[in-house]
């Protein structure tokens, strides 16, 4: 087997992983060498119940013709159609791939981050192993993300995606969570779909003792959780309509989790966990209003004089206002993404575990004041062991 046949099967059998996880955002054929196809691009559709690589062929004369790909024939259809182009590019939920034809008939392979996420082959036996929650859990059931035979429907793909990234990152977490007997608090929970998967993917895939606590404002989603935590029999979940600056539990929260929390909720949560010194934090912020009403400061106001930019700019400042104050509280923070910005535009996770680097902890506390005093021209919130 020639180097080239070597690169473009190394190609095709990437497409074919992507394509199979369904995570390939698209492939595209470029670059064309002759004949009447400008262009191939191939996405994933559904058809009766099946996922095929829908190929649309951009002709010369403004022409388009589609080819439906089964998946199972995706790595054999790499080589027939590379023929006729010079590149080809693949993009992915997690990363991505160029294969690129010199005129001299070189091959370049190019590949990015990590194709296929969720789907790991494993290099015995030709095994896979899918998303930590495949779809067949009886809550994601009950919270309409599958149906009765466990497929994840359509609509609600990118939440299953998500959910399972955020628990890749609790499981990142772990290591500084006792073995044993947690206590996880998500506040701000809404309709739980964190909640109800961490506390299964502790308990029933980690095997440990959980105790969960849930709260929300809104009584009426409290009472639809509750239900749904009774059907499934997750006697450790307890659901609690009230305020989360009230949350004092007779035990700290090893865990503290928190989706989507509007504008300051997110703070409030922060917080909270920092009150309590919970071990670890995991938060996705959602809106950005507060520093886009306070923020004065004249170096920037290049940028703040347009509303648009403004807007992105705090949303930035705010998330990295978080991690310092973190870092000031004592933990060893940053943010990452969740999940492609594609699935969600909020797709930031901050996550923090708790330091015991007090000179580091010291040298934090000075430069977040300083950067709050900078950006509002006000002092900054009165940290929580200050209190």
């Amino acid at each position: 087997m020639t180097e080239i046949n070597e690169k473009i099967l190394h190609f095709a059998s990437i497409a074919e992983l992507s394509v199979k996880s369904n995570t390939l955002k698209n492939l595209v054929f470029s670059a064309p060498s002759g004949g009447d196809v400008l262009k191939i691009k191939g996405t994933l559709k559904r058809f009766s119940g099946d996922t095929v690589l829908q190929l649309e062929y951009f002709c010369t004369e403004g022409r388009v013709r589609q080819e439906n790909v089964p998946c199972s024939e995706v790595r054999s259809m790499i080589p027939e159609r590379i023929g006729a182009f010079s590149r080809a590019d693949l993009n992915d939920s997690g990363g991505s791939a160029s294969l690129l034809i010199s005129k001299k008939g070189k091959v370049s392979l190019v590949k990015h981050g990590t194709i296929g996420e969720g789907l790991i082959i494993e290099a015995k036996g030709n095994k896979t192993k899918n998303y930590i929650l495949d779809g067949s859990e009886e809550f994601l059931y009950h919270l309409g993300i599958s149906d009765k035979n466990g497929r994840v429907h359509d609509k609600k793909q990118s939440k299953y995606r998500q959910i399972n990234r955020f628990l890749e990152y609790v499981a990142d977490m772990k290591k500084y969570l006792p073995k044993d007997n947690i206590k996880v608090a998500d506040l701000c929970c809404g309709k739980s779909y964190l909640s109800f998967a961490v506390y299964y993917y502790l308990t029933r895939v980690c095997d440990m003792n959980v105790s969960m606590d849930c709260m929300d404002l809104k009584e009426s989603v409290m009472e639809y959780c509750t239900e749904i935590a009774n059907k499934c029999r997750f006697e450790g979940m307890s659901f609690t309509a009230g305020d989360v600056t009230k949350y004092e539990p007779v035990n700290k929260p090893h865990l503290v989790i928190s989706l989507h929390a509007c504008d300051v909720a997110t703070d409030i949560v922060l917080e909270r966990a920092c009150v309590l010194k919970a071990d670890v934090i995991l938060a996705t912020p959602c809106c950005h209003r507060q520093l886009s009403r306070e923020i004065d400061c004249a170096p920037l106001k290049f940028v703040s004089q347009s509303s648009v930019l403004k807007s992105k700019m705090c949303d930035a400042l705010t998330d990295s206002l978080r991690v310092m104050r973190l870092e000031a509280e004592g933990y060893s923070a940053d943010a990452v993404e969740l999940i492609d910005p594609e699935d969600t535009p909020k797709n930031v996770l901050i996550r923090a575990h708790r330091s015991k680097n007090l000179t580091y902890k010291n040298k934090k506390e000075q430069e977040y004041k300083e950067a709050y005093k900078f950006l509002t021209g006000k002092d900054a919130p009165t940290l929580s062991y200050e209190r």
